[in-house]
């Protein structure tokens, strides 16, 4: 089954559930423990169009079909193109009914096909929300990748109608919306709207609810994720998810991924899953 990274919903969403149910004996998943001095991430859209450094070259806008062909058939190339990445990574975990929050720096490492893996360099806060809210979203992320599930939930024509529904503004500059909508009501997918650049085609966020809950104990799941290049692939940047639950109330999830070094299939095959340097940059660069 092929992998699929960029056009995938985060599972902060759909694994807020698992804070309710706690797991006999649980157990903090096998992270390797680095030294700390990772950086704490933080991200929040520009205040306008200034805040953007200017194109050096402005490219003409797309049709809305034709952005959405590109940002199908470029999720597809990096699908199959994508050998191996790192980040940084900073989860943080709300339970606000309880005033319990935790927060979690980590490195994380992916190698094509289904590789997974979590460096851990420091957590501050409870540990209920250590134990049972994140250190089990972030197994179950690993399992997912592992079992290669992400195709199922991928946000393409197989799973999902698209229906444009018009141009927006986003940090300041103008985007395609389109709706979306499942083809199944199916553990994964959502019903919401995707931002497209208008002149690149490129991912700008995805928001929207989770149809099917994980749950009996779960309501409703919202989420909304942000987007931005490194080197040649989109990455998220910002995933925001809520869960309300019949037990605990609301539960809270903000994941900041940054610094990514991505290198393609060829480059890993060429220097080996530990050899070599990133040819991406690690920069935010939403241009």
């Amino acid at each position: 089954m092929k992998k699929q990274i960029a056009a995938t919903i985060g599972l902060a969403a759909m694994l807020l559930a698992l804070v309710l149910v706690p797991a006999a004996g649980a157990q903090d998943a096998n992270f390797l423990i680095a030294a700390e001095g990772a950086p704490v991430l933080s991200w929040s859209r520009p205040a306008s169009s200034a805040a953007l450094p200017a194109p050096a070259i402005v490219e003409p806008s797309l049709s809305p079909e034709a952005a959405l062909e590109v940002f199908q058939k470029r999720a597809a190339r990096q699908s199959a193109d994508l050998g191996a990445y790192t980040d940084w990574t900073t989860v943080e975990a709300d339970l606000p009914a309880t005033s319990q929050h935790g927060q979690f720096r980590l490195r994380r490492s992916f190698a094509a096909p289904n590789s997974l893996a979590f460096d851990a360099i420091k957590f501050v806060g409870d540990g209920f929300v250590k134990t049972n809210v994140i250190t089990r979203l972030l197994q179950s992320e690993a399992q997912s990748v592992k079992k290669g599930e992400g195709a199922g939930t991928a946000m393409n024509a197989d799973n999902y109608k698209f229906s444009y529904k018009g141009v927006d503004d986003l940090w300041g500059q103008q985007v395609y919306v389109y709706q979306l909508k499942p083809r199944e009501k199916r553990l994964g997918l959502f019903k919401g709207k995707i931002y497209l650049d208008m002149h690149s085609g490129r991912i700008r966020r995805a928001e929207g609810e989770m149809v099917k809950s994980p749950s009996f104990f779960v309501k409703k799941i919202r989420f909304t994720q942000d987007y931005a290049e490194f080197g040649d692939y989109s990455f998220p940047v910002h995933i925001h998810s809520q869960a309300d639950t019949r037990i605990i109330g609301q539960a809270i999830v903000d994941i900041y991924h940054g610094d990514y070094r991505a290198r393609s299939v060829a480059e890993v095959h060429a220097e080996g899953p530990d050899g070599g340097r990133s040819t991406s940059t690690g920069d935010d660069n939403r241009q």
